[in-house]
């Protein structure tokens, strides 16, 4: 007879039956301009006088710091299911010590990436099964949601471009062919149409004033 995969021990829940704050996730692929929105909304918070955390996975700890050297620079071959496991790892660290914790403290959480990074990279990029992948990451974290995901979706051409104008090496992922990303891609946009009601699916190509604007709405709509 042959063991099937356990599934998690608790259901999916938003941040917020966790505690009083709110827990805001940027997804999309490499150059998408995740980081320039967290940061943009992370200032437009602070001046409103609303106490944030900004973080990352992989890499949100010290624990994740070694983790993330390992899942995004390490110079030879990591088995897939092998580098699924480091991320979900760092995600349960990271959760339990830095996550909720802010939560609880009715801090507002802007992290880069999250588990559906993980669904899409390591699920549909690496082509293991999706669902066990979320599932993984499901368990780690007790079953945490963010109360809002923004996906920034762009074209794979177009982000990399982006990344060859910065002109800095690519680690792991990056460097990846064309189709892995166009696999990323196509594993994000399925994810925003299972849950449309956590994604906020972006246009990365739009100027970032206009999107941290959209993005802004969103975010004043679930603090409300």
């Amino acid at each position: 007879m042959t063991a099937e995969l356990p599934r998690p021990l608790h259901a999916p829940r938003a941040s917020t039956a966790g505690g009083p704050g709110l827990f805001v996730t940027f997804e999309g692929g490499d150059g998408a301009g995740k980081t320039t929105q967290a940061s943009l909304l992370e200032r437009w918070l602070t001046e409103k006088g609303r106490a944030t955390v900004r973080t990352r996975e992989p890499g949100g700890t010290e624990v994740g710091v070694r983790i993330r050297d390992i899942v995004l620079h390490h110079r030879g071959h990591i088995a897939a299911r092998a580098e699924a496991l480091l991320y979900a790892a760092d995600r349960a660290h990271h959760i339990e010590t830095v996550v909720q914790p802010a939560i609880a403290r009715g801090d507002v959480v802007i992290q880069d990436r999250y588990l559906d990074s993980s669904v899409a990279y390591q699920g549909a990029g690496r082509v293991l099964d999706a669902d066990d992948v979320r599932a993984l990451s499901l368990w780690a974290t007790d079953g945490l949601l963010p109360d809002l995901t923004v996906l920034l979706d762009l074209d794979p051409d177009a982000a990399r471009r982006r990344l060859d104008a910065d002109d800095k090496p690519f680690d792991r992922l990056e460097a990846e062919k064309s189709d892995f990303h166009a696999r990323v891609r196509a594993g994000f946009l399925a994810l925003a149409d299972r849950e449309p009601e956590r994604f906020l699916v972006l246009d990365a190509t739009e100027a970032p004033d206009v999107l941290a604007a959209r993005v802004r709405d969103a975010v004043e709509q679930r603090l409300a």
